[in-house]
Formats: structure tokens, C-alpha cells, sequence
């Protein structure tokens, strides 16, 4: 898709789990939020986790927003497909499950669990065909017991008790963090053609690792080295001196381009050692 190209998103298709363009996840309602920019930047966190069902009830100055697309930035198409609504109850009419955002306590019988546990509850119900939701409050106020009401659970995230507030953008990212991972994605950051998917773990970009025998070869030759120039000495600390620097640079876990490296500059300084240094 190009940049003057807008995602046609379907809220009415059925739901799918993955994270990524085309792919809707939950439903993201914001409830009266009241400035564009908030809207924007929580279109920009769904689409950094593959959500793109964005809902939006009563905004405070009216839709369409240009601050909210502006805000989006890459995320625009997120903004573009929102359905504005005026009540709640019209919002969420198509939905199954929905869990509402809220880091107060409240006076109602309702469970209350984390953003991990509803991403997976919400994985696990979206496999089996329902639809669900994320409900957000407006920025100042959050959302009210009779919204709450509407929900089947409360969602709060672990943060400090003496300072729980989130901006909208904040809250929705978490929810959507969690609800990526909870559908198994596996690469991280951004993808490329030269790159490809980055993922958890060292990455040797084809090369191996140093067999043993090429790790002792570059012990010995740095060891050769060392000896020649005085610097393993006095000759009864040797050995302690020697298994140190092998630990050191057994720790390194190198590959074999690397120990190729290593011999390389050892080998270079050696030559500066026996022709006096390089001349000038």
C-alpha cells in the first residue's frame, strides 16, 4: 500500500487473531475522547500491534479530526476506517466480550484482571468466533460505573498505586502489546528486505561459531605473542595469567570470522613489534 492509498478495514468480517495490516483484533472503543492528538496517537499504537477496528463514541470536537490523522502518522488508515457513534450502547451492540480499561476500584461484582489475561481471553474467544472489545475513558475522567456496567471485565495494568494514570495512547499500546504477543508473534521491530524479521536472540548473520580448535589456535598465537613481548610474566603467574585471558576470550562466544579477526590484529602487532613500528 502506498501512502496515498487508504486500508479499507471491515468491521463486520469475522475476526481474526494476528497481528498485522488486514487483521482486526479486538475492537478498540474510545469513549467521548476529547482531543484529536490522543485519538491519532491511540490509532498509531493499534496499528504498531495489528489492531485496526477503531470506534470512536461522541468525540468532544467532532469527526473527521485532521489533528487525529496527523497524529497517526503511518497509522492514518487506522484513523481514516474509524466508525463514529453516539452512544456506547451502539458501539458495542455487535459484540460478544468486552472488557473495560480503568485503574480505580470499583463498587460492582466484576472480575478484574490484567492486560496479559484479557489478550489471551480474548485470543481464545476470537478463535471460537466472538467478537470482542477494549473499552477507553475520556482522558480526563476515564470511564464512568455505567459504562463499566456494560462490560464483562475490568482491565487494569500493574503500574505504581500512588500513580496509575495513563494517557489514552499509553493504555491502548499496553492492551495492544499484549494482545500481539498473546497471538504468538515471534519478530521483533521492523522488517525489511535486507534485514528480514529481527527476532529474540543472537543473530551470527550466516557466519558460525569458532570451532575449538580454532579458539586454541588463536590462544597459542596470542600467547606466542605475549610471551615475546614480556608481557606473561613473572613465569610462575603464567599459568593464572593464561587461563584468565582464555576464559576471557572463551566468554566471547566468537564466531570464526572473528577469531580470523583476532589473529589478524595479533599478528599485525607483531610485525610492528619486529620492524620497530610503522614509519612516518
Amino acid at each position: 500500500m502506498t501512502s496515498g492509498e487508504v486500508e479499507n478495514i471491515d468491521v463486520n468480517a469475522p475476526p481474526t487473531r494476528g497481528g498485522g495490516r488486514g487483521n482486526t483484533g479486538p475492537a478498540v472503543i474510545l469513549v467521548r475522547p476529547q482531543l484529536g492528538e490522543n485519538i491519532g496517537t491511540a490509532a498509531r499504537a493499534m496499528a504498531n500491534f495489528g489492531l485496526s477496528d477503531l470506534r470512536i463514541v461522541a468525540p468532544r470536537d467532532g469527526w473527521p479530526n485532521e489533528a487525529a490523522r496527523a497524529a497517526a502518522a503511518t497509522g492514518f488508515p487506522v484513523v481514516d476506517g474509524a466508525r463514529i457513534f453516539e452512544t456506547l450502547e451502539e458501539a458495542i451492540n455487535d459484540l460478544h466480550f468486552l472488557g473495560a480499561t480503568t485503574a480505580r476500584p470499583r463498587d460492582m461484582v466484576k472480575p478484574v484482571i490484567a492486560p496479559e489475561t484479557a489478550a489471551a481471553q480474548f485470543v481464545g474467544r476470537m478463535a471460537q468466533g466472538e467478537r470482542c472489545g477494549l473499552l477507553f475513558g475520556p482522558e480526563r475522567s476515564g470511564l464512568d460505573n455505567d459504562q463499566i456496567a456494560l462490560a464483562d471485565v475490568v482491565i487494569s495494568a500493574p503500574v505504581d498505586p500512588s500513580y496509575a494514570s495513563l494517557n489514552l495512547a499509553q493504555a491502548v499500546l499496553i492492551l495492544g502489546y499484549e494482545w500481539i504477543k498473546a497471538c504468538g508473534a515471534k519478530a521483533l521491530g521492523r522488517e525489511t528486505a535486507f534485514d528480514g524479521p529481527a527476532k529474540e536472540g543472537l543473530d551470527l548473520h550466516g557466519q558460525r561459531p569458532a570451532s575449538k580448535a580454532e579458539l586454541v589456535g588463536l590462544f597459542e598465537h596470542l600467547e606466542g605473542a605475549l610471551d615475546s613481548s614480556g608481557f606473561l610474566y613473572p613465569p610462575e603467574k603464567r599459568p593464572a595469567m593464561v587461563r584468565n585471558i582464555r576464559n576471557m576470550l572463551q566468554r566471547m562466544g566468537a564466531t570464526e570470522q572473528e577469531v580470523r579477526t583476532l589473529r589478524g590484529i595479533v599478528a599485525a602487532l607483531e610485525a610492528g613489534q619486529k620492524g620497530g613500528g610503522q614509519k612516518s
